[in-house]
């Protein structure tokens, strides 16, 4: 079971969540219309400072300071992880703006980047699953499309949700975190990345 736990939690790394938002807006929205090479591009930038950057750095520091993984479940030990996220989220937000990407695509980056503030705040006062808002946040952004948009998304919500269920009780096999961290996380990315969507 810890083993199965362990492998959930990488494979859904919430630095994954405008990575698989862009790519759910190229194939189900009038993006999947722009040119395959624009797609490319785009989805190549939003892995380098979305995944990419700050994985890289994040381990860069956890290295320097001889911080193993388990340590950072640490509530104090986490500000720095989430300053690096959010620093990243935001000047890849500022290079959309310079190559004038459609709103879409803007709106997913500002959403994402949002939930890293919010889950840095409430952090200063409890700990709270980033795994989870993600997923919550990947919910939320699909949920407010469908909306904008109208189709039907109630089968992608669906395994959504139980992905995140999935997902939250690894994080408390693993011991990193309680219940109410786990759905204090999904509600957050959920209703940060809704709003941010439905009002951007």
């Amino acid at each position: 079971m810890l083993v199965l736990s362990r492998i959930l939690s990488i494979m859904f790394t919430p630095f994954y969540l405008p990575l698989v938002c862009m790519g759910a807006l190229f194939l189900l929205t009038y993006l999947n219309m722009l040119p395959w090479q624009y797609k490319l591009q785009i989805s190549l930038l939003t892995y380098f400072f979305t995944i990419l950057l700050p994985t890289v750095l994040i381990r860069m520091y956890r290295t320097y300071h001889g911080k193993k993984l388990f340590h950072m479940s640490k509530r104090e030990k986490r500000m720095v992880p989430y300053i690096i996220s959010i620093l990243s989220y935001l000047t890849f937000y500022e290079i959309m703006r310079y190559l004038r990407v459609p709103h879409f695509m803007a709106t997913i980056v500002v959403a994402a980047l949002l939930i890293q503030i919010v889950c840095a705040m409430i952090n200063l006062k409890m700990k709270i699953s980033t795994h989870t808002a993600a997923i919550g946040g990947v919910v939320g952004g699909v949920a407010a499309f469908s909306l904008i948009i109208g189709f039907n998304a109630i089968g992608w919500i669906s395994v959504l949700t139980i992905i995140g269920g999935m997902v939250g009780t690894a994080r408390m096999i693993l011991r990193i975190h309680s219940l109410a961290e786990v759905c204090c996380g999904f509600l957050v990315g959920l209703v940060t990345t809704f709003m941010t969507v439905i009002f951007l």
